[in-house]
């Protein structure tokens, strides 16, 4: 098995110890696993929208461990809202997030890619603020450009690996807000 680069905590403005630091490393070798990829997508995401609707999108089970955000896009069946709560990698500069469809490792894409793929506004609730933004699915050029940053944040190459496909990756990119 190939050695991983050590774990470098995401911007997320918080201070770097040795012990966050060592939390990131065991939560992203517990991500990697197959029992997290088969029983995390049953319980985290239903915790994190009932997390979120508590507290209006302040907290979420995740970003103990990586910025996370919750994404609320369109359905591409129904026409309905639907909320998914995203790990992400802020990018400071410009405002936009990096997020990835790794569904968990699992063989098929999330439905918040086709969602976006299909119609692309949608709203980013960050740290508790409403952002509306325009998912934009990056080229293989592109993603390969921030892929190195997005692995040092989570365990995504296991994913792509165990799922079989490559994850869609997507820049949301705040949009100004209609008045």
């Amino acid at each position: 098995m190939p050695s991983t680069p050590p774990p470098q905590p995401p911007s997320s403005g918080r201070r770097t110890t040795p012990l966050r630091t060592t939390l990131l490393a065991l939560s992203q070798r517990m991500a990697a696993s197959r029992l997290f990829a088969r029983v995390a997508p049953r319980v985290l995401p239903r915790l994190d929208r009932f997390l979120a609707r508590r507290t209006g999108g302040r907290v979420q089970t995740a970003r103990w461990a990586v910025p996370s955000l919750m994404l609320t896009t369109t359905g591409q069946k129904s026409g309905e809202p639907r909320q998914a709560p995203v790990a992400c990698l802020p990018e400071r500069e410009t405002g936009s997030f990096l997020v990835v469809g790794s569904n968990f490792g699992r063989e098929k894409h999330p439905a918040w890619t086709g969602n976006l793929l299909t119609t692309p506004e949608a709203v980013v609730n960050y740290r508790g603020r409403e952002i509306p933004v325009t998912g934009v699915l990056l080229s293989a050029e592109e993603k390969a450009a921030v892929w190195d940053r997005l692995n040092a944040m989570w365990p995504y190459d296991s994913y792509a690996s165990r799922s079989g496909r490559e994850p869609r990756v997507f820049r949301l990119v705040p949009r100004p807000a209609h008045r």
